[in-house]
């Protein structure tokens, strides 16, 4: 299986910050040439490679960590996303729900990455929380996924267990992951909600 974020901001680092603390591969690219943050990639750990957009979208799990407004740029970069998994990273705060169609954002993004499977996912938490060391007075820090497909949600749910978070499953994109999405003005119930589970 194969790793990479698109968006290299504060929530793409603090994801790269997860798999190189785990010790697992990933790609990061944004449009810009790679050369232009490979050091800062390099910085975070040696696994964490900085690579072309073109490179970075064929791997099998891509985390969608860009500003909600350039989903549908990143989703140009394929002609079909068959076969792949898309985490929903992004937030649409401030985008008018008529400007969706009415839909929940992750239900509007799933529709710009066609035959993508997609999970809403790692986004109810800040940066700086995100990028934390999730084990928490031995407990691990929850990330919230919501998808209609449960197959996606139960391999991204085991790649959150091997990064080192407690997954916690919502259901679908309309009922569950409306907790995690922001509508208009207006954030989802479990947005920057920092909870640690004890087993």
């Amino acid at each position: 299986m194969s790793y990479s974020i698109i968006g290299f901001g504060n929530i793409g680092r603090a994801l790269a910050k997860a798999f190189a603390r785990n010790g697992i591969e990933v790609a990061v690219a944004t449009t810009r040439d790679p050369e232009s943050f490979a050091a800062d990639a390099a910085a975070i750990g040696p696994k964490v490679i900085a690579k072309t957009l073109a490179e970075a979208v064929n791997a099998d799990v891509i985390f969608l960590a860009v500003r909600f407004e350039a989903h549908a740029d990143v989703a140009k970069a394929l002609p079909t996303w068959q076969g792949k998994t898309i985490i929903d990273v992004t937030n649409a705060y401030g985008v008018p729900p008529e400007d969706l169609g009415g839909l929940p954002s992750s239900k509007f993004v799933a529709q710009t990455f066609r035959h993508a499977r997609l999970v809403k996912g790692f986004n109810h938490l800040g940066a700086a929380v995100l990028a934390q060391d999730p084990d928490v007075h031995s407990g691990r820090r929850a990330v919230f996924l919501a998808s209609d497909d449960d197959n996606a949600a139960a391999e991204i749910a085991a790649l959150a267990e091997n990064l080192g978070f407690a997954p916690i499953k919502l259901g679908g994109l309309s009922e569950g992951g409306l907790l995690v999405q922001a509508r208009g003005k207006s954030w989802g119930h479990l947005i920057f909600k920092d909870l640690v589970q004890f087993d």
